[in-house]
């Protein structure tokens, strides 16, 4: 596929922020409280100025309107994202599985929605954060699925069936992926270093920041840019994951996994 690049939105950090953080792939659903846990845990701990969610920080949103179901589990952790956000700028960027999140969400969390990909202008340096999945133009099915899931009539459609029945699907979708990757058929698509490169040059970014792959590294990309892939959450694996990428006037720091505890 042709790497285009897509419109980049910029967000410029006011002066006194000295420490952002990154997250994205927790995958948050009621059967891994865990996950949850420690994500509440550095909300509430974390010293940085802001926290940027790159997208999939649901397993699966069904709509904005499943807060509103007496103790769901997205209500839970709409309480959680709104005690977040007062403490510090919180912002969310779409991911392939919560796409469908909405401006209610941001209204009652207080959470800015990110454009993806969007253009961090902070520290004296240009980040460029991304989900990711827009750049896994190898996976051709995927970015299909992706071009008709962003358009407006169709989500439109999708959100007017009832939330039972969206709630069905979701549950749907997830059992047909996991069976794909116990069977070993579900390979985690990787970037396409041309867009990679493209998105770059357009942006005039020194790095960038994006989730989605599953395959926490940094890359030092030719020119001497660098690509810092964020890594998924499960705090119930053997041995369990999380990690947070601390963005600052030192570069890009990985915080140790001694401080997601699992109990």
């Amino acid at each position: 596929m042709n790497p285009a690049v897509p419109p980049i939105a910029e967000l410029h950090a006011p002066a006194g922020w000295r420490a952002v953080d990154c997250l994205s792939d927790l995958h948050l659903e009621p059967g891994a409280p865990a996950t949850l846990a420690a994500l509440a845990r550095h909300l509430r701990a974390t010293t940085a100025d802001a926290v940027l969610l790159l997208g999939d920080l649901f397993e699966v949103w069904v709509g904005d309107d499943a807060m509103d179901e007496p103790g769901s589990f997205e209500g839970e952790c709409c309480a959680l994202l709104r005690e977040a956000a007062q403490l510090r700028p919180t912002y969310f960027m779409h991911g392939n599985r919560d796409f469908l999140v909405g401006a209610e969400f941001s209204r009652r969390t207080g959470i800015v929605l990110l454009a993806d990909p969007t253009l961090l202008v902070f520290a004296g340096r240009r980040w460029l954060l991304s989900h990711g999945d827009a750049l896994c133009l190898d996976d051709l099915p995927y970015q299909r699925f992706r071009a008709l899931s962003r358009e407006p009539a169709w989500q439109g459609a999708l959100l007017a069936r009832p939330l039972a029945e969206r709630r069905a699907t979701g549950r749907n979708a997830r059992d047909a992926s996991e069976a794909k990757k116990q069977a070993g058929n579900a390979p985690y698509a990787d970037v396409h270093p041309q867009a990679v490169q493209a998105w770059l040059q357009a942006a005039r970014a020194d790095a960038l920041v994006h989730g989605h792959t599953h395959l926490p590294a940094d890359h030092v990309l030719p020119g001497g840019a660098m690509r810092h892939v964020l890594t998924d959450w499960d705090l119930a694996a053997t041995p369990p994951r999380a990690g947070v990428l601390r963005l600052g006037a030192h570069g890009a720091e990985r915080l140790p996994l001694a401080g997601f505890s699992c109990h």
